[in-house]
């Protein structure tokens, strides 16, 4: 686990600006402080391009090209705290690392952070920000994936930032006993939040809420 970041901003990316964000998400139930204090050092705006800025730190999601969006903080924050909800996992997959906002909350909240993005231009701005940003726990690879990183796992936590349609078995293959799953489910219609969770016993699964996310594609662009 790093350090937290402390970038503060000007303007509509101030300090102040961005405390106005933590109390709508507390208003909204995310209640994990540890979660709350990383979103709150975590400069939003380093991972939108420089005209969306000055809503870095509002509660939506934004374009970050390619067809694919910077998930809203809430859906961020929810996920993070579901992920560490039964204590911090040492071993983390993230499947899709977008602009790599989600990748810099959890760099600063478990020890070892492998993430996994199909379209290279993205891949590389992440791996960019993470440098910029002093993670240094965080390991990239251009793949699909729905297939994961096997040759990493098995991991104790795998959150997903892009829907399939069903959960992929090479995904709870993945996933160690003990272990918990975080990710959205379903079409362009409807879709939810599941999470699922590993024990000797079998997969125990619950849904969370109805959500929006990208869809989870196959195959690797760029």
């Amino acid at each position: 686990m790093v350090s937290k970041i402390h970038l503060d901003g000007i303007g509509m990316t101030s300090m102040r600006t961005r405390n106005r964000l933590i109390t709508r998400l507390r208003e909204q139930g995310i209640v994990n402080e540890d979660v709350l204090d990383v979103i709150t050092a975590t400069p939003r705006h380093l991972f939108v391009d420089e005209a969306l800025a000055h809503r870095a730190y509002e509660d939506d999601a934004l374009p970050i090209g390619h067809n694919q969006t910077l998930s809203r903080p809430y859906i961020v924050a929810k996920m993070t705290e579901l992920l560490l909800e039964k204590g911090t996992p040492k071993r983390v997959l993230e499947v899709g690392t977008g602009s790599g906002y989600q990748m810099s909350i959890l760099a600063q909240l478990v020890d070892e952070l492998y993430s996994v993005e199909r379209i290279k231009p993205l891949l590389d701005k992440a791996r960019q920000r993470a440098r910029m940003l002093k993670l240094n726990n965080v390991r990239f690879q251009h793949a699909d994936g729905g297939f994961g990183w096997p040759q990493q796992g098995p991991y104790d936590a795998i959150l997903s930032a892009a829907a399939p349609r069903q959960v992929p078995e090479e995904l709870l293959e993945q996933l160690a006993i003990g272990g918990r799953l975080i990710m959205p489910i379903g079409d362009a219609r409807q879709q939810q939040l599941i999470v699922i969770d590993k024990t000797q016993e079998g997969l125990h699964e619950q849904v969370i809420e109805a959500v929006n996310f990208v869809p989870l594609l196959a195959g690797r662009i760029g």
